[in-house]
């Protein structure tokens, strides 16, 4: 994949910054609440963008019930999905884009995978906060 242009690299940042402003004060959806927009990441022809989400104080690299956390992120899911007509519509009036992209939305497991990570490599470091060299 070629690098992006820094057009496209500008609106995805002012897209993850609008849409965060909106989802906090503008979509009413129960099913939402509080989320973080971690990134936003566009087609080169910007007809569509994949928007990371997490939701605030979701429960990460943590064993919870089982399906606990995964319907609530389904939740969260399906509300920004709801109202992502009425946040394409804005994001296109606030950057003004004369084609605002399709917003597909999608948890962000980047969090998650690096608290994974970080339990797996955590037995192995020893007081002085090396990690262990295997010799052979």
């Amino acid at each position: 994949m070629a690098g992006k242009n820094a057009r496209t690299l500008r609106i995805e940042s002012e897209m993850q910054r609008v849409l965060s402003e909106l989802i906090r004060r503008e979509v009413r959806d129960p099913r939402v609440g509080a989320v973080t927009i971690t990134a936003v990441v566009a087609a080169s022809d910007l007809s569509t963008a994949r928007v990371l989400f997490v939701p605030f104080g979701a429960p990460l690299g943590v064993a919870v019930p089982a399906g606990a956390t995964a319907r609530s992120i389904d939740d969260v899911q399906a509300g920004l999905t709801r109202a992502a007509g009425f946040l394409r519509g804005e994001v296109g009036r606030r950057l003004a884009l004369r084609h605002a992209p399709k917003l597909e939305f999608e948890f962000d497991k980047t969090i998650e995978n690096a608290a994974r990570l970080t339990h797996l490599i955590e037995p192995l470091q020893i007081d002085g906060g090396d990690v262990c060299a295997f010799d052979h």
